[in-house]
């Protein structure tokens, strides 16, 4: 017998398969003019979805862009050591808050939730990077906000959940507590760990105000500050900086469709490869044994 469909739900769905056109229409046009022949781009009126003349010479150029590739290294290495340090740390903190018998941790929730609420000036974070002399150095895009409250609080709730009797049954077989927190709990939580590392490769690899503030020299551009001079200013100094080509028969309006695609990739590309981990962990989080 099959489920009937209610009203409501159908309504639902509607809603959702709007929200999901709006979302791809535009990236859809921007592909289509990415990959489009760049003499055919001009003419393309309106919304495209379906490239005129294929052709791959704009990707051709953005990878034969020096500055493009240091970006795009720069920013792959906040990302990918970043994670990888924020789910350490965050990681270990949540194991060390959920220890029975903890002192003070109703205080240390407390000043987590206010944590939550206020965030420090910019002014005030300038000044401590410059003096730790980490300005226009990537490392202090990989060190910078390394906890975040909310992740750390997530991990918590499924660090609970780990049951007590493995953790005694690992003392008594003489593990301490590095061996307890890499070899037991890590392996017991894959579904919070690909879940809070997913939203914080998105965080870092989207951030572009404190890279601005933080990574100011050529060498030490990220991939998203790239962006910004680039699509929205039209800064002629990043146009010029592709080498050997005749900038009279650029076309900019494909090259910066191009380069948001290459922006969009490594995110689309890590999500489908993580969404049971993430879905897991979204349905594990609502329900409580």
């Amino acid at each position: 017998m099959k489920k009937k469909i209610k009203p409501g739900q159908i309504v639902i769905r509607l809603c959702l398969a709007v929200v999901a056109l709006i979302i791809l229409v535009p990236i859809l046009n921007i592909l289509a003019k990415s990959v489009s022949d760049p003499h055919l781009v001009p003419y393309m009126k309106g919304w495209q979805f379906w490239p005129s003349g294929f052709d791959l010479v704009n990707y051709k150029l953005i990878f034969s862009n020096s500055l493009i590739i240091r970006s795009f290294i720069n920013s792959v290495f906040i990302t990918v050591a970043g994670t990888f340090l924020s789910l350490i740390v965050t990681g270990s903190a949540a194991y060390a808050l959920t220890r029975p018998n903890l002192p003070f941790k109703k205080v240390l929730m407390v000043f987590f939730i206010i944590m939550m609420i206020f965030e420090p000036s910019i002014i005030q974070e300038y000044f401590v990077v410059r003096n730790l002399n980490l300005l226009n150095n990537t490392w202090v895009m990989v060190l910078y906000n390394t906890v975040n409250v909310y992740y750390l609080i997530l991990m918590m709730r499924f660090f609970e959940e780990t049951p007590l009797a493995l953790i005694e049954a690992a003392k008594i077989d003489g593990a301490g507590e590095i061996t307890i927190f890499f070899k037991i709990f890590l392996p017991l939580n894959k579904i919070v760990l690909m879940t809070v590392g997913m939203f914080y490769a998105v965080v870092r690899w989207n951030e572009y105000f404190k890279s601005s503030v933080f990574l100011q020299t050529r060498e030490t551009t990220v991939l998203q500050v790239f962006l910004k001079q680039f699509v929205v200013n039209g800064d002629s100094t990043t146009i010029a900086s592709y080498a050997n080509v005749d900038l009279t028969s650029l076309n900019v309006g494909a090259l910066k469709a191009a380069t948001i695609v290459i922006v969009m990739v490594p995110i689309l590309a890590l999500y489908p490869l993580i969404l049971k981990y993430y879905t897991g962990g979204v349905m594990s989080g609502g329900v409580k044994e």
